[in-house]
Protein backbone atom coordinates (compact mmCIF):
# COMPACT_ATOMS: atom_id res chain seq x y z
CA UNK A 1 0.00 0.00 0.00
CA UNK A 2 2.67 2.02 1.03
CA UNK A 3 4.46 1.60 -2.41
CA UNK A 4 1.14 2.53 -4.37
CA UNK A 5 1.01 5.64 -2.34
CA UNK A 6 4.23 6.58 -3.36
CA UNK A 7 4.09 6.33 -7.18
CA UNK A 8 0.31 7.78 -6.93
CA UNK A 9 2.42 11.20 -5.57
CA UNK A 10 3.30 12.33 -8.37
CA UNK A 11 -0.27 12.09 -10.44
CA UNK A 12 -2.06 13.92 -7.08
CA UNK A 13 0.31 17.28 -7.31
CA UNK A 14 -0.64 18.45 -10.92
CA UNK A 15 -3.40 18.63 -9.23
CA UNK A 16 -3.20 20.25 -5.96
CA UNK A 17 0.44 22.34 -6.98
CA UNK A 18 -0.40 26.50 -7.35
CA UNK A 19 -0.15 27.22 -11.12
CA UNK A 20 3.61 27.89 -11.74
CA UNK A 21 4.82 31.10 -12.64
CA UNK A 22 6.57 32.03 -15.58
CA UNK A 23 9.97 31.32 -15.22
CA UNK A 24 10.20 29.20 -11.86
CA UNK A 25 12.26 26.21 -13.91
CA UNK A 26 15.69 28.02 -13.20
CA UNK A 27 15.31 28.64 -16.73
CA UNK A 28 18.70 30.77 -17.73
CA UNK A 29 18.39 34.03 -19.23
CA UNK A 30 21.49 33.58 -20.99
CA UNK A 31 21.14 34.23 -24.71
CA UNK A 32 17.71 34.87 -24.23
CA UNK A 33 17.76 38.28 -26.49
CA UNK A 34 19.67 36.89 -28.77
CA UNK A 35 16.55 34.70 -29.87
CA UNK A 36 14.31 37.99 -30.59
CA UNK A 37 16.74 39.63 -32.46
CA UNK A 38 15.52 38.34 -35.81
CA UNK A 39 16.79 40.74 -38.04
CA UNK A 40 20.62 41.29 -36.51
CA UNK A 41 23.56 41.93 -38.85
CA UNK A 42 26.32 38.84 -38.83
CA UNK A 43 26.45 37.15 -35.37
CA UNK A 44 29.75 36.18 -34.01
CA UNK A 45 29.73 32.94 -32.42
CA UNK A 46 29.74 32.89 -28.88
CA UNK A 47 31.99 31.57 -26.55
CA UNK A 48 31.49 28.22 -25.03
CA UNK A 49 31.32 28.56 -21.13
CA UNK A 50 32.89 25.19 -20.89
CA UNK A 51 33.87 22.04 -22.29
CA UNK A 52 32.95 18.48 -21.39
CA UNK A 53 34.65 14.86 -22.70
CA UNK A 54 32.69 13.93 -25.87
CA UNK A 55 33.12 10.14 -25.32
CA UNK A 56 31.64 10.47 -21.32
CA UNK A 57 28.73 12.99 -22.58
CA UNK A 58 27.61 10.37 -25.30
CA UNK A 59 27.81 7.09 -23.09
CA UNK A 60 23.96 5.79 -22.48
CA UNK A 61 22.34 6.79 -19.11
CA UNK A 62 19.20 5.44 -17.16
CA UNK A 63 16.82 6.02 -20.54
CA UNK A 64 17.63 5.33 -24.39
CA UNK A 65 18.33 8.94 -25.96
CA UNK A 66 15.48 10.52 -27.88
CA UNK A 67 17.55 11.99 -30.98
CA UNK A 68 16.80 12.33 -34.85
CA UNK A 69 19.13 13.73 -37.51
CA UNK A 70 22.14 11.23 -39.02
CA UNK A 71 24.05 8.93 -36.51
CA UNK A 72 27.06 10.26 -38.57
CA UNK A 73 26.68 13.91 -38.40
CA UNK A 74 29.71 15.99 -37.79
CA UNK A 75 28.16 17.98 -34.81
CA UNK A 76 26.11 16.52 -32.32
CA UNK A 77 24.00 18.56 -29.77
CA UNK A 78 22.77 17.74 -27.15
CA UNK A 79 20.01 19.82 -25.10
CA UNK A 80 19.25 19.60 -21.39
CA UNK A 81 15.78 21.50 -21.24
CA UNK A 82 12.85 21.56 -18.72
CA UNK A 83 9.27 21.27 -20.49
CA UNK A 84 8.19 24.19 -18.34
CA UNK A 85 10.93 26.00 -18.41
CA UNK A 86 9.85 29.47 -20.90
CA UNK A 87 13.01 30.00 -22.46
CA UNK A 88 12.95 25.99 -23.34
CA UNK A 89 9.84 26.74 -24.90
CA UNK A 90 11.01 29.69 -26.83
CA UNK A 91 13.81 27.33 -28.17
CA UNK A 92 12.00 24.93 -29.27
CA UNK A 93 9.27 27.17 -31.08
CA UNK A 94 11.15 30.09 -32.58
CA UNK A 95 14.81 28.51 -33.58
CA UNK A 96 14.63 24.56 -33.44
CA UNK A 97 12.49 24.92 -37.03
CA UNK A 98 14.70 26.68 -38.32
CA UNK A 99 17.96 24.60 -37.07
CA UNK A 100 16.36 21.56 -37.94
CA UNK A 101 15.54 22.35 -41.39
CA UNK A 102 18.94 23.80 -42.09
CA UNK A 103 21.01 21.29 -40.12
CA UNK A 104 19.34 18.26 -39.38
CA UNK A 105 17.59 17.55 -41.90
CA UNK A 106 20.42 17.90 -44.10
CA UNK A 107 22.98 15.87 -42.71
CA UNK A 108 25.27 18.23 -40.87
CA UNK A 109 23.51 17.59 -37.33
CA UNK A 110 22.81 15.38 -34.48
CA UNK A 111 20.28 16.81 -32.47
CA UNK A 112 19.78 14.76 -28.65
CA UNK A 113 17.17 16.22 -25.97
CA UNK A 114 17.62 15.34 -22.75
CA UNK A 115 15.51 15.21 -19.54
CA UNK A 116 16.11 17.79 -16.72
CA UNK A 117 13.09 18.90 -15.21
CA UNK A 118 13.22 21.48 -12.22
CA UNK A 119 9.56 20.55 -11.02
CA UNK A 120 6.56 17.52 -11.22
CA UNK A 121 4.64 19.17 -14.03
CA UNK A 122 8.17 19.32 -16.01
CA UNK A 123 8.37 15.77 -14.58
CA UNK A 124 5.21 14.23 -15.56
CA UNK A 125 5.35 16.42 -19.69
CA UNK A 126 8.80 14.39 -20.06
CA UNK A 127 7.42 11.16 -18.89
CA UNK A 128 3.62 11.61 -21.19
CA UNK A 129 6.77 11.94 -24.06
CA UNK A 130 8.13 8.80 -22.88
CA UNK A 131 5.08 6.89 -22.45
CA UNK A 132 4.13 8.60 -26.57
CA UNK A 133 6.81 6.30 -27.97
CA UNK A 134 7.83 7.47 -31.55
CA UNK A 135 5.88 10.32 -30.94
CA UNK A 136 8.14 11.66 -28.41
CA UNK A 137 9.06 14.53 -30.60
CA UNK A 138 5.66 15.36 -31.85
CA UNK A 139 4.77 15.65 -28.58
CA UNK A 140 7.30 17.70 -27.51
CA UNK A 141 6.98 20.27 -29.94
CA UNK A 142 2.71 20.36 -28.21
CA UNK A 143 3.59 20.60 -25.28
CA UNK A 144 5.95 23.26 -25.95
CA UNK A 145 3.67 25.50 -27.90
CA UNK A 146 0.88 24.89 -25.69
CA UNK A 147 3.11 25.44 -22.41
CA UNK A 148 1.09 28.12 -20.77
CA UNK A 149 -1.68 26.06 -21.14
CA UNK A 150 -1.01 23.17 -19.06
CA UNK A 151 2.43 24.60 -16.68
CA UNK A 152 0.24 27.47 -15.77
CA UNK A 153 -3.53 25.81 -15.63
CA UNK A 154 -4.71 25.44 -11.98
CA UNK A 155 -5.07 21.85 -12.77
CA UNK A 156 -2.09 20.39 -14.70
CA UNK A 157 -3.40 17.03 -14.54
CA UNK A 158 -6.46 17.78 -16.40
CA UNK A 159 -4.55 20.00 -19.16
CA UNK A 160 -2.00 17.34 -19.92
CA UNK A 161 -5.00 14.86 -20.32
CA UNK A 162 -6.42 16.84 -22.58
CA UNK A 163 -3.02 17.06 -24.83
CA UNK A 164 -2.52 13.65 -24.49
CA UNK A 165 -5.26 12.63 -25.84
CA UNK A 166 -4.26 14.36 -29.11
CA UNK A 167 -1.49 11.33 -29.36
CA UNK A 168 -3.79 8.49 -27.82
CA UNK A 169 -3.49 8.67 -24.82
CA UNK A 170 -6.89 7.17 -22.77
CA UNK A 171 -7.55 7.88 -19.15
CA UNK A 172 -6.25 4.38 -18.32
CA UNK A 173 -2.89 4.65 -20.50
CA UNK A 174 -2.61 8.50 -18.71
CA UNK A 175 -2.58 7.66 -15.43
CA UNK A 176 -0.13 4.36 -16.08
CA UNK A 177 2.31 6.38 -17.72
CA UNK A 178 2.35 8.95 -14.49
CA UNK A 179 2.36 6.23 -11.70
CA UNK A 180 5.29 4.49 -13.51
CA UNK A 181 7.86 5.10 -10.39
CA UNK A 182 10.51 3.27 -12.47
CA UNK A 183 10.40 5.89 -15.64
CA UNK A 184 9.92 8.36 -12.53
CA UNK A 185 13.37 7.69 -11.22
CA UNK A 186 14.92 7.20 -14.63
CA UNK A 187 13.73 10.70 -15.54
CA UNK A 188 15.22 12.24 -12.85
CA UNK A 189 18.35 10.38 -13.03
CA UNK A 190 19.12 12.00 -16.32
CA UNK A 191 18.72 15.42 -14.61
CA UNK A 192 21.07 14.27 -12.01
CA UNK A 193 24.08 13.04 -14.39
CA UNK A 194 23.36 15.79 -16.51
CA UNK A 195 23.92 18.35 -13.10
CA UNK A 196 26.67 15.78 -11.48
CA UNK A 197 28.85 14.92 -14.32
CA UNK A 198 28.24 18.22 -16.72
CA UNK A 199 27.78 20.89 -14.79
CA UNK A 200 24.17 21.98 -16.13
CA UNK A 201 22.10 23.99 -13.82
CA UNK A 202 19.80 25.92 -16.47
CA UNK A 203 18.26 25.54 -18.92
CA UNK A 204 18.26 25.31 -21.99
CA UNK A 205 21.91 24.10 -21.77
CA UNK A 206 23.62 22.77 -25.01
CA UNK A 207 26.61 21.18 -25.68
CA UNK A 208 27.51 20.96 -29.26
CA UNK A 209 30.54 18.52 -29.74
CA UNK A 210 30.95 19.30 -26.26
CA UNK A 211 31.23 22.96 -25.82
CA UNK A 212 28.61 24.09 -23.34
CA UNK A 213 26.27 26.95 -24.15
CA UNK A 214 23.92 27.89 -21.90
CA UNK A 215 20.51 29.82 -22.31
CA UNK A 216 18.24 29.73 -25.45
CA UNK A 217 20.02 30.55 -28.85
CA UNK A 218 18.57 32.09 -31.71
CA UNK A 219 19.25 31.02 -34.78
CA UNK A 220 21.95 32.94 -35.99
CA UNK A 221 23.96 32.09 -33.10
CA UNK A 222 23.36 28.41 -33.27
CA UNK A 223 24.49 28.76 -37.05
CA UNK A 224 27.51 30.54 -36.52
CA UNK A 225 28.57 27.82 -33.77
CA UNK A 226 27.86 24.92 -36.15
CA UNK A 227 29.38 26.82 -39.36
CA UNK A 228 32.57 26.42 -37.41
CA UNK A 229 32.52 22.98 -36.46
CA UNK A 230 31.98 22.17 -40.14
Amino acid sequence: MTRFLERRRLLASLVVLPALAAGLSACSDSGSEAVASEHAAAVEAPQPEATVDVEALMQPGALPEKAVGAEDAPVTIVEYASMTCPHCATFHNETYPALKEKYVDTGKVRFILREFPFDPRAEAAFMLARCADDKYFPMVDVLFEQQRSWATAENASAALLQISRLAGFTQESFEACLTDQELLDDVRAVRARGADEFGVTSTPTFFINGAKYPGARSIEEMSAIIDGML
